[in-house]
């Protein structure tokens, strides 16, 4: 299994980012993709799930603010809107293999390299 993302970068407080996953070897058909983020001396956070019938959960902290999407099997995007510097963070993207949606890192097993985004105030 491979992920692999692209998209990250550097933005202003209240710009705008979209990430993208691209996955291979991965059954997506039947199983979760999702994105997470982990901060300098933070815990890896759960930020948005998705299964191929559309999103399943965000976090409370991008709710409202971050779209979790899937464009065809195998591929996923993260749209996020009113960056603030709380979503400094490199970003990851993760399969599992279970047709039940969760943001629980734990229950992840394909990791990508994660992708780095930096919001600037």
């Amino acid at each position: 299994v491979r992920l692999v993302e692209s998209g990250g970068g550097l933005v202003q407080a209240g710009g705008s980012l979209r990430l993208s996953c691209a996955a291979s070897g991965f059954p997506y058909g039947d199983n979760i993709m999702a994105w997470f983020r982990q901060a300098p001396g933070k815990e890896r956070e759960g930020v948005a799930c998705i299964s191929p019938d559309g999103p399943i959960a965000y976090s409370d902290s991008v709710k409202g603010r971050f779209t979790i999407s899937s464009a065809h099997a195998g591929e996923i995007a993260l749209e996020m809107n009113s960056l603030n510097a709380e979503d400094t963070a490199v970003y990851y993207c993760a399969g599992r293999r279970s047709p039940y949606g969760t943001i629980w890192a734990r229950e992840y097993n394909s990791w990508g390299q994660g992708t780095q985004v930096t919001v600037s105030s």
